[in-house]
């Protein structure tokens, strides 16, 4: 991950323009003024259109992503058996730890997931109108030895690219860069792990059902089976996202869409799975602090440009789609529309 590469050049290879946008992160660090502001434009322009872009020579070591990547894989080679003793329901409210009964909108996918907290508060209950917190404590599987210590490193390179993605993503609405950062002082981000096993009847099922992701952004390690696909912006037609060597896909989640005034939308997105190949995939949510209030930043809006949203709990909208998703069927799962402005 931390190999050189040129945007322009794995652009190029690419046919056509509906592949999704490769943006090298290289030029932001430069003391070059146009190559920084060159970057900064790419990035408001994928998010404006397609929702979704990718980053290459984004300064994740490597063999830091590949010892995590190896330590997820001996996991999920696991005996169901030893998976089942890291359960979701051994605590109801920590939703954290091993799951194969995970739910988008309430309906089953075809995948297992292990998730693991960067935050160190979480809800001290599922009542989307107690915003209350306690201290996050996860579960640790003892096989494989080194999983907790290469999940908790990859989950720090994974809050620094964030940082600097929301910096960028910040001027590129042309707002100071660490305008949004107070939003996540303390914030309630979590990485997760998802295999997709062989699934003997694909177009039955998918690994992920069409959803938008709940935070600010999503930085995604995808493997080379394929199966992404996101809906674009600009014409709504739903589009797979490549696989391109050492990169992380961006998604624009629900906060950066209220946060920018609509001016960029969450990405509709959804994987597919198929019957001879397993998928791995590695989504890191950056989401903001649980007291936060959510509205239009006030300098993108004014009398010509309204703000669409009301102002709303953070901690309300993210209790419900965490709990209200997975087993709670008569929990009312919110959505953005529930706050939007109509004209």
């Amino acid at each position: 991950m931390g190999q050189y590469c040129d945007a322009a050049t794995m652009q190029a290879t690419l046919d056509g323009n509906d592949y999704v946008p490769v943006i090298d992160l290289s030029a932001s660090n430069s003391s070059d003024s146009n190559g920084a502001a060159g970057v900064v434009a790419e990035i408001g322009d994928a998010c404006e259109k397609w929702g979704v872009f990718q980053v290459i020579n984004h300064g994740v070591p490597l063999e830091l992503h590949e010892r995590f990547e190896l330590a997820m894989k001996k996991f999920f080679a696991q005996p169901l058996v030893e998976k089942r003793k890291m359960r979701k329901d051994i605590d109801p409210l920590n939703p954290y730890d091993y799951g194969y009964e995970e739910f988008s909108k309430k309906v089953e996918d075809w995948k297992e997931v292990f998730d693991f907290p960067l935050e160190k508060e979480m809800p001290v209950s599922c009542d989307t109108n107690n915003t209350q917190t306690r201290e996050a404590i996860p579960q640790w599987p003892e096989y494989p030895p080194e999983f907790r210590e290469a999940c908790e490193a990859y989950g720090r390179e994974m809050e620094k690219l964030s940082f600097r993605l929301l910096e960028l993503i910040s001027m590129s609405l042309g707002l100071p860069k660490q305008r949004l950062h107070g939003f996540f002082k303390d914030h309630t981000s979590m990485g997760r792990l998802i295999h997709c096993p062989p699934c003997p009847t694909p177009q039955l099922a998918l690994g992920t059902h069409a959803h938008t992701d709940v935070g600010a952004l999503t930085i995604l390690s995808q493997d080379d089976a394929g199966g992404l696909e996101g809906q674009r912006t600009i014409d709504g037609k739903w589009l797979p996202v490549q696989f391109v060597p050492n990169a992380y896909v961006i998604n624009v989640g629900d906060m950066l869409e209220v946060w920018s005034n609509k001016k960029y939308v969450s990405l509709v997105h959804r994987a597919k799975v198929n019957s001879e190949r397993e998928r791995f995939s590695i989504p890191f949510f950056f989401n903001p602090a649980q007291y936060v209030t959510m509205e239009p930043i006030e300098e993108l809006t004014n009398e010509q440009t309204p703000a669409k949203y009301r102002a709303f709990s953070w901690g309300k909208y993210y209790n419900s789609r965490k709990y209200g998703n997975f087993k709670n069927p008569d929990m009312q799962v919110l959505r953005l529309k529930h706050f939007r402005v109509f004209d």
